[in-house]
């Protein structure tokens, strides 16, 4: 920690103890939590704050103060949903106390007003948060200030049904060593199309079946570009690697032409797309740890270890093995009164203790934010989540936290799936990307 973040953390600690007197004889508050891409396996990440609320109460009952705290919770399902129903609720001055969103919206909501820095509110050096891993509050952080409490963490693996790599040839030896080679760039992407043709030709899975990847955008395809050599943002800028983003968008085209990826796979329903993972008509797929959850606890797949093997993603040419974390985080919404924003704030700090975190990891197959989980009997002895997070989180990297990041994503996207569908050339569609991305960034990006 830095002299100035120390100097902050005594300030704040000490407002945050002046703050408790404030219920010297009784109150009652409502604080209000919404939480986006929330399904029936996340129910912590609003069930957490409920937990320290009753424990901040039991807390003030202790000291001779009555404290009532409501919570009120919203979930949903849809990131759009949630989004849109935040802006409107922020601009009619009833957005809720506390949002847990993704951290590539603390750039543009802070910028726009929407959040406050939750390092006004909370004390940074003290238990839990100081034992929160360091490189999540940086990605919860923006321009030095740290707005967000990390609510969870993940990484997006490639998953291999592993009856039908048995069946092209791979020992169960072989699949056990599989994570390390793909580690160490042995198998590589190039190695995964093979594969995925392989299971094809031996009928093991039908056309388009080979490889088949999230059937949305989503964070998930900045990970092969950074497997494919590229850099998402340096010193501050957006960077635009022609040679890597050429690589990546070749690497879907040729998975098409290869017919181990459909073309129209982009926009198929996601309830087709994950009937057909969790019962072995995909040959291999990526996708994100709380994959695990669903899978086994809605689709039904109860011999998960039997039948998947997860790597990191695998290098491709001028890269290396990788994957992506997308941490949700706790945030402080403006506009309301100090003395609900500091109890909101206390309460985004019980919830980020290790046993009540724990739950929300284990339950919805997230991983843990600090050190002092991974030790909690309840969450290590959790199969997959102690091996996701030993053999994924340890190489991930993240979205920057920049307000034209958006930008750059759609353009990115637009052209990826141009490409993959073949309505253009690969060489079309990184130079309409390039064009656009001068045009609208201009020197915010770095175009190399």
């Amino acid at each position: 920690m830095t002299i100035l973040r120390t100097l902050k953390s005594i300030t704040v600690a000490a407002a945050i103890l002046a703050s408790t007197s404030v219920f010297a004889f009784s109150k009652d508050v409502s604080i209000s939590v919404w939480a986006g891409g929330t399904g029936p396996n996340d129910v912590y990440r609003l069930d957490a704050i409920e937990i320290a609320a009753q424990q901040l109460q039991r807390q003030a009952a202790l000291r001779g103060q009555d404290l009532k705290i409501t919570v009120e919770k919203k979930a949903y399902s849809g990131w759009d949903d949630f989004k849109q129903a935040l802006t409107l609720a922020a601009e009619a001055k009833t957005a809720p106390n506390i949002v847990v969103s993704g951290h590539e919206d603390i750039a543009p909501w802070s910028q726009a007003g929407l959040i406050v820095p939750i390092e006004n509110y909370v004390d940074l050096d003290a238990w839990p948060l100081n034992g929160i891993y360091e490189n999540l509050l940086q990605i919860a952080s923006y321009n030095g200030t740290v707005y967000g409490i990390p609510q969870d963490a993940e990484s997006r693996p490639m998953f291999f049904w592993k009856p039908y790599m048995k069946a092209i040839g791979y020992s169960d030896a072989d699949l056990d060593a599989l994570p390390q080679s793909v580690k160490d760039g042995k198998y590589t992407m190039k190695n995964l199309l093979e594969d995925a043709k392989k299971m094809q030709d031996k009928g093991l899975v039908q056309p388009g079946y080979g490889f088949y990847p999230r059937n949305s955008n989503g964070p998930d395809y900045w990970q092969f570009y950074t497997s494919f050599g590229g850099t998402m943002e340096q010193d501050g800028k957006l960077v635009f690697d022609k040679a890597a983003m050429t690589r990546t968008y070749q690497f879907f085209a040729d998975a098409v032409k290869a017919g181990v990826t459909k073309k129209n796979h982009i926009g198929m329903p996601s309830d087709q797309w994950w009937k057909e993972v969790a019962t072995g008509k995909a040959g291999t797929w990526d996708g994100g740890t709380w994959h695990y959850a669903r899978l086994v606890n809605q689709e039904g797949l109860k011999d998960f270890f039997g039948n998947v093997i997860f790597t990191l993603i695998p290098a491709g040419e001028g890269g290396k093995a990788n994957t992506l974390t997308h941490p949700l985080v706790y945030l402080l919404t403006a506009g309301h009164d100090k003395e609900d924003t500091d109890i909101a704030a206390q309460l985004i700090t019980i919830a980020s203790e290790p046993r009540i975190n724990a739950l929300h990891a284990v339950k919805s197959a997230h991983l843990g934010i600090s050190q002092a989980e991974s030790q909690v009997d309840f969450y290590s002895a959790d199969r997959w989540t102690r091996e996701a997070t030993e053999r994924l989180l340890p190489h991930a990297s993240a979205m920057p936290n920049n307000s034209d990041f958006g930008t750059y994503w759609n353009i990115m996207w637009k052209n990826l799936q141009a490409s993959w569908t073949g309505d253009k050339t690969v060489d079309a569609a990184i130079g309409d990307a390039e064009s656009e991305l001068k045009s609208t960034l201009g020197g915010k990006i770095v175009i190399r």
